[in-house]
């Protein structure tokens, strides 16, 4: 007996049991499932702009860290969120 014949037969079950109108919906919720735990695996392996620290050098070509120092904002260990939340603060009057 072949592996073809077993999936078959696997589909002809699952067709009896749960009737035509259900399977779609099972199938979609394995899909929803994967797209999840494929978007956790890439959150994990891929660290988003706001979480990373920023090292701020002089003559840095990064318009948001030319517009901090020409403010006075320290930007040395600070994420990029925290740096663009403390040039919004500065520039205010």
């Amino acid at each position: 007996m072949g592996y073809e014949w077993i999936v078959i037969g696997v589909i002809v079950v699952a067709f009896l049991v749960w009737g035509p109108s259900k399977i779609p919906e099972i199938a979609r919720g394995f899909g929803r499932a994967r797209r999840e735990f494929e978007d956790a695996s890439r959150g994990l392996t891929i660290p988003s702009a706001g979480t990373t620290s920023v090292l701020a050098s002089e003559g840095s070509a990064d318009p948001l860290i030319s517009a901090a120092q020409r403010l006075g904002v320290k930007t040395e260990g600070k994420t990029r969120q925290e740096i663009s939340d403390e040039i919004v603060k500065a520039a205010k009057p």
